[in-house]
């Protein structure tokens, strides 16, 4: 293996973006993970109901702060 192609690895991975997906599906399964301990929480302390529509509403919350704050 040549020098040129260590280096040509090395600038292709820091001048790579990655793909847009990847980081909509991991956004999408973090944000309702932690909308999920968000509302189970609040539920523990009996502020809201555990029910899926709260954790859907924290998640698209979550998931819509994120992605605003990432791609701004």
């Amino acid at each position: 293996m040549s020098d040129g192609d260590t280096e040509g690895f090395s600038e292709g991975a820091a001048a790579s973006d990655g793909d847009p997906r990847v980081l909509l599906a991991i956004n999408a399964i973090l944000s309702t993970m932690f909308g999920w301990t968000i509302v189970g929480g609040l539920s523990f302390l009996d502020v809201v109901a555990f029910d899926a529509i709260n954790v859907a509403t924290a998640a698209i919350v979550i998931f819509s702060l994120t992605y605003l704050l990432t791609m701004s």
